[in-house]
């Protein structure tokens, strides 16, 4: 479910408030909350020990653009819907939000909606199970003709709202994204000069380190698909094809239509399409295939282990060409990003050409 999913992963607490405005919420957040002037709790960790503190949280609002240097804490919050409307009007009420910031969340495609409310994790509060429980009653859901003929799964699936003025029934869960993941090199980047190719049916663009190719769940604005189809002019949105990591820099092929999208997609499955990486190590790595497991958690740590751990993925890659080349000088550094680890000689670095033996697996792997 999709709020369980969400939920499992923020590592916050959850807050039920509420105003005189009859809202349900479920606030799920590492930032904080105000609402029609009480200030709520804003709850921190550190070093695994939680304190709260009654903070104003909410600086003057001046747009989410232009981006902001660095992200923000992830604050999630759920809405069951009290009481009909527009989405946005909804929204501003329930979170005490500003109009032009929820318009913003919205165009970003940082809120979601589902007919009937997903079920809660196990970590929520016998009082968030009781307003499921409420909101959920078979006797409450056949009085929805929204959700006529169709089962409870296909009610509680997601999707996102698209419009400030899209109408929200009562009973509606609503999902907003209220600090989403922003991608502020987008802004810095010129990128008809990444442009490397225009067909009729596909763009390939190099990709800047720094970027989503084509957006993450809660900002589908700041993408490479997105800033590309502005740079060309296009009046028909680009379409990604595939992925390659945020931090990796790289062609990406975009497709002009639904069709070619198909394509390459069969190319894909074919495998006539090989991805070759270059990566920079500051040891030799051996030429030839690399074997390792990893731990099949979608979140950081990473945790790989050359040994065979029973569940973990099987990750296998192929170096194909280990050559000295100089350290990366400072401006190298600084523009991407290379930190300095304690590295015992910054004279010669090594670029490795690897195969992705295994795809997906690998993409945040760090070659040893």
């Amino acid at each position: 479910m999709a709020l369980a999913r969400t939920l499992a992963t923020s590592h916050a607490a959850f807050v039920k408030h509420y105003d005189n405005k009859n809202v349900t919420a479920w606030s799920s957040s590492s930032g904080c909350s105000q609402s029609n002037g009480r200030v709520f709790a804003c709850a921190s960790s550190s070093s695994g020990v939680t304190t709260a503190a009654a903070v104003k949280c909410y600086p003057e609002y001046d747009r989410l653009l232009p981006c902001p240097s660095h992200n923000g804490p992830p604050r999630v919050e759920h809405l069951v819907v009290s009481e009909g409307g527009p989405v946005q009007e909804y929204i501003c009420k329930a979170l005490d939000l500003p109009p032009l910031f929820v318009a913003d969340l919205i165009h970003f495609g940082a809120v979601y909606y589902a007919l009937v409310c997903p079920k809660p994790p196990p970590s929520a509060t016998s009082e968030q199970i009781r307003i499921f429980e409420e909101v959920t009653a078979p006797s409450v859901l056949r009085k929805r003709a929204s959700i006529k003929g169709k089962t409870i799964r296909e009610a509680q699936k997601t999707f996102r709202i698209t419009h400030i003025h899209q109408f929200v029934e009562a009973g509606t869960y609503l999902r907003v994204h209220v600090h989403p993941k922003r991608f502020p090199r987008c802004y810095e980047i010129d990128w008809k000069s990444r442009i490397i190719a225009v067909a009729e049916s596909y763009v390939v663009l190099d990709k800047p380190a720094g970027t989503s190719v084509g957006g993450t769940t809660d900002n589908i604005e700041e993408s490479c698909a997105t800033f590309a189809t502005r740079a060309l002019g296009l009046t028909t949105p680009l379409l990604t094809t595939h992925q390659i990591d945020n931090c990796t820099e790289g062609c990406v092929l975009l497709a002009r239509t639904k069709d070619y999208c198909s394509v390459f997609h069969g190319k894909i499955r074919e495998k006539k399409v090989k991805k070759l990486y270059l990566a920079l190590a500051a040891a030799s790595v051996p030429i030839g295939v690399i074997t390792h497991y990893m731990r099949p958690i979608n979140m950081a740590p990473r945790l790989i282990s050359e040994d065979f751990i029973k569940g973990w993925n099987f990750c296998q890659l192929e170096v194909l060409e280990c050559k000295e080349v100089p350290w990366p000088n400072a401006f190298i550094e600084k523009q991407y990003c290379i930190e300095d680890c304690g590295w015992p000689s910054k004279d010669i670095a090594y670029e490795c050409k690897i195969n992705l033996l295994t795809g997906r697996t690998h993409q945040n792997m760090n070659t040893k």
